[in-house]
């Protein structure tokens, strides 16, 4: 999903308002383990598609087709070995997004919206891929062994191979509490006052002076992380901001969070770039666990087509 996310700021821009098939009038075509697949599903996740990986209609229909007979699996399993999803998460995540093409997750949810997807559409495979992800998690976490030579055979054959410099931040989250069930005035009101904690800082050492202004707003030690440790769309805010700044104002269930970046140092070492070769290698082992163990509750799971 992540890797197409940047094609949904140009789809956004190109494609107009879309008519949208009504929720009334689907049908359902498919049903996986009592799970229904509506056409409303498929014509939603299609334009989804459509937006997000240019894909004619009709391979973005059968490819929506399969995404959501893949996802009822997922989430059916997922359900059986007690692993949920909360809304907050899915939320979290679409957040993310929304950053990662430079707009709010309101902002994004209207741009969906102009081009006839439902947001939930997006959420919905969202939260299929979270939930799918940690049953994965759970069941090969400890399955899978990368050794030094691994390693050091891929750092060879990578573009990083020259690389010896590591950059390490110490980073702070900044929480500007907003209770659960706030009006909309105070949440306007703390998030006007995010903005300007984020104005006036300038550095973790007199960070102090500026939060003793403000009520309900709580400093967590993130610690230091190397580079290749921090997600790659807030690692590139990071770099860009620099010591002694804070990152826009997200909202979030909590209130309105910001990443402090306190310090940043390079050290002589391939510890960054071996690292995010390694890292690399678990997910590519990851991904075959996963799609063997899709094929494994498939087989046992019921689809019928109508």
């Amino acid at each position: 999903m992540l890797k197409h996310i940047k094609v949904i700021v140009c789809a956004l821009a190109l494609v107009g308002a879309c008519q949208t098939t009504s929720f009334a009038q689907a049908t359902i075509e498919v049903v996986v383990n009592d799970a229904p697949i509506t056409t409303y599903d498929i014509t939603q996740r299609a334009r989804l598609i459509t937006l997000t990986q240019r894909k004619s209609g009709s391979i973005a229909k059968r490819m929506a087709k399969q995404e959501l007979i893949d996802e009822r699996i997922q989430l059916g399993e997922a359900n059986r070995v007690g692993v949920s999803v909360s809304d907050s998460e899915v939320n979290g995540a679409f957040g993310n997004i929304a950053r990662n093409v430079k707009m709010s997750p309101s902002q994004l949810t209207s741009a969906l919206r102009r081009s006839g997807i439902n947001p939930q559409t997006l959420k919905d495979r969202l939260k299929a891929q979270l939930a799918w992800t940690e049953v994965v998690r759970g069941r090969f976490a400890t399955q899978i062994k990368i050794n030094d030579s691994d390693v050091i055979a891929a750092l060879r054959k990578s573009d990083m191979k020259d690389k010896n410099v590591s950059i390490e931040y110490d980073l702070k989250r900044l929480i500007v509490v907003v209770p659960a069930k706030s009006s909309n005035s105070f949440k306007s009101k703390r998030r006007n006052e995010a903005n300007k904690i984020r104005k006036s800082f300038t550095g973790c050492d007199t960070e102090g002076a500026i939060l003793s202004q403000y009520s309900e707003v709580v400093v967590k030690p993130i610690g230091r992380r190397l580079e290749t440790e921090i997600p790659e769309g807030m690692r590139k805010v990071i770099e860009d901001l620099g010591v002694g700044s804070l990152t826009k104002p997200e909202a979030t269930s909590r209130g309105y969070e910001m990443i402090a970046i306190c310090d940043r140092r390079e050290m002589q070492s391939d510890i960054a770039a071996r690292t995010e070769v390694e890292n690399e290698l678990r997910q590519k082992e990851g991904q075959a666990m996963s799609r063997r163990y899709l094929n494994e509750v498939r087989r046992r799971s019921t689809i019928v087509e109508r």
